[in-house]
């Protein structure tokens, strides 16, 4: 049986991973459950990880793969883990008898639609540059994705990070919050997150050295809402 603080911490990591794609961060975790210090958040992950809930990668930044749910939340949830990580990956230990086997999906090409700047804005994608294999279970049917490989640190307190590579569904409207490609003045494009404030587009970094941008909604254009992310060693 799990504690109200290991179920709250499954809850927020399941709904970050269904959002971004991409984990929360400890800091994150630390405010979303309102505790002191990232020390507490280590032990609810570890317990978590000790009763089969959640697996954490090894040698990869902020890499926590969900096995299965408890009661709880599982009920009405169409819950299935999710991959999220590229490369050449350690051999997984067997995974508790109860847990949710990984959906094995046969793997779909994207397109790379080149570079996209996490930081300041670059021209915009316009030609393929390669193609890249994706879990199939990662993406929607119904929906168009692309991909991009990511230069530059302004999302890296996102989980994004230098080299990364980004899977995007087509879509020319977002949420706020949203992680997004967005289409400056027709010809800059950049991946940041997303918020309308005051009749004016925010994009804003997840790093704390870059300022937000604020925009005219006419000079912003979102392209696609970020589903995945690819990451190489």
């Amino acid at each position: 049986m799990l504690t109200k603080k290991q179920i709250q911490l499954l809850e927020f990591i399941q709904a970050r991973l269904a959002r971004d794609g991409v984990p929360p961060s400890f800091d994150e975790m630390k405010l979303a459950l309102d505790l002191r210090s990232k020390s507490g958040i280590h032990r609810l992950v570890t317990a978590l990880e000790e009763r089969g809930f959640i697996r954490r990668l090894p040698h990869r930044a902020r890499a926590l793969e969900i096995l299965r749910l408890p009661d709880a939340l599982n009920k009405g949830s169409d819950f299935k883990p999710r991959a999220i990580e590229g490369g050449k990956a350690a051999p997984h230990p067997a995974a508790p008898r109860d847990a949710i086997p990984l959906v094995e999906s046969s793997a779909i090409e994207l397109p790379v639609m080149g570079r996209i700047a996490a930081g300041v804005p670059i021209e915009a994608i316009s030609e393929i540059s390669h193609h890249i294999a994706v879990p199939g279970s990662m993406l929607s049917s119904r929906d168009h994705h692309y991909a991009l490989e990511v230069r530059g640190d302004l999302m890296i307190e996102a989980g994004i990070n230098d080299g990364d590579v980004v899977v995007i569904r087509e879509q020319n409207s977002a949420d706020n919050g949203d992680i997004v490609v967005a289409l400056i003045e027709g010809h800059e494009a950049t991946l940041k997150r997303y918020r309308r404030k005051n009749g004016l587009i925010a994009l804003e970094a997840a790093n704390q050295a870059y300022e937000t941008r604020l925009l005219p909604e006419h000079m912003v254009k979102v392209q696609g809402r970020l589903v995945g992310l690819i990451r190489s060693y």
